[in-house]
């Protein structure tokens, strides 16, 4: 291969790199300021401020404020669940999620933005909609093939629907998570400690009527 070839091709790879550093030095700069701000109060102007750039750079990497959340949320989301990878299936859905509620309760900034995230993108027709409803989709999908091996291997019990089981912990999880940030002084670990032994214990029983045929 020819000098002037590898000289082409290393030039690539370091412009490569360059953008990569340019668009993580943004999405760090965006994480810094969701931190400490709502999500309504972060600007594409404030990123690129906040990064050492201009508005331009922003702009070039992310055409939209919707674009930089999507990847903030991939970055910073991600960076959370690459530590949970092996829970579900090793130590079981309840589990899984009783690490989740740790992390976030170390890092109420994501728990914040997620749940902001999560309202905005219910809006029909909204741009970040469906990369947000995927995830959503996936979460469940995560926690239900956990419940259904907790099933199969008797760590939980043969009466618990998968399907409907991981519906009332994302419930459980979703709810306490929302009464949490509205309450501060609230123990959300614990909160979630109570009632996921209460739902657990009325997994052990068969089906009960429903309420309105009591």
């Amino acid at each position: 291969m020819s000098t002037s070839v590898l000289s082409t091709a290393d030039a690539a790879r370091t412009l490569a790199a360059s953008e990569d550093e340019v668009r993580s030095a943004l999405i760090e700069a965006a994480i810094a300021l969701y931190r400490e701000r709502a999500l309504t109060e972060v600007a594409l102007e404030q990123v690129a401020a906040a990064a050492g750039l201009d508005l331009a750079d922003v702009q070039e990497r992310f055409a939209t404020l919707d674009d930089l959340l999507l990847a903030v949320i991939g970055v910073w989301h991600g960076r959370r669940d690459a530590d949970l990878v092996e829970v579900p299936i090793e130590f079981g859905a309840v589990a899984f999620l009783r690490a989740v509620v740790v992390a976030n309760v170390a890092e109420p900034a994501l728990m914040r933005l997620m749940m902001g995230a999560a309202s905005v993108s219910a809006t029909p027709g909204h741009p970040i909609g469906v990369v947000m409803r995927q995830q959503w989709v996936q979460f469940h999908g995560t926690v239900q093939r956990a419940l259904a091996h907790d099933i199969a291997i008797g760590r939980e019990p043969a009466t618990v629907e998968p399907p409907h089981g991981a519906e009332q912990l994302i419930a459980v999880y979703e709810g306490l998570q929302v009464q949490a940030l509205m309450r501060p002084n609230m123990d959300l670990l614990e909160a979630y400690d109570r009632a996921v032994a209460r739902l657990r214990e009325g997994w052990a029983h068969a089906p009960a009527p429903l309420v309105w045929e009591l």
